[in-house]
C-alpha cells in the first residue's frame, strides 16, 4: 500500500467510489485550491485507490492550527487491513508537519469501527459531545456561493 497526497482533480476523481456521494470536478478543484485542505489516498500495489482520509486547517488567533480530520473511507474489501489506522497515522504526521497543534475528529459513539480504528492509531476520546447542525438548501449547479 502506497499512500499519497491527491494533487490532481483526476485523483480526487477517481477516488470517487470511496466517498458517499458522486464527486464533482468543480468541487474537487475548490477542494484542492482551498489553503489548508489535504486528502491523502491509500493505493494498493495495482494503483487502485483502497482508502482516503480529508483534513482541514483550522486556525483561531488564540489557539493557533488544529486538524480536524474530516473524512475517512476505506473500501470494502480493504478492510480489516490497517488502511485506515495507515491514512489516519499519515494525517496526524502530516498535521504535525504543518504545526498544528493537534488533530480532532467527531465520531458518532455507536460506530465501532471508526472508534476502534482512530483508538489503534493514537487517539483518546474527550468524552461525550453532541454536533449540533444548520441544514442549508443543496447548492445550485455552480456547486458554489
Amino acid at each position: 500500500m502506497n499512500i499519497r497526497r491527491a494533487t490532481a482533480v483526476s485523483e480526487l476523481m477517481g477516488a470517487d467510489h470511496l466517498y458517499d456521494r458522486p464527486a464533482r470536478p468543480e468541487w474537487a478543484e475548490r477542494f484542492l485550491a482551498a489553503p489548508g485542505h489535504l486528502m491523502l489516498i491509500a493505493y494498493a500495489d495495482d494503483g487502485r485507490p483502497v482508502g482516503m482520509v480529508s483534513g482541514i486547517e483550522m486556525l483561531h488567533p488564540d489557539k493557533g492550527t488544529e486538524m480536524c480530520l474530516y473524512e475517512l473511507s476505506v473500501d470494502e474489501a480493504h478492510r480489516r487491513r490497517g488502511v485506515g489506522r495507515a491514512l489516519t497515522e499519515a494525517l496526524a504526521e502530516a498535521a504535525r508537519e504543518r504545526g498544528c497543534y493537534d488533530m480532532w475528529v467527531g465520531v458518532d459513539t455507536d460506530n465501532d469501527a471508526a472508534l476502534a480504528t482512530y483508538r489503534s492509531a493514537g487517539g483518546e476520546d474527550d468524552g461525550v459531545c453532541a454536533v449540533i447542525t444548520w441544514r442549508f438548501p443543496a447548492p445550485g449547479p455552480a456547486g458554489g456561493r
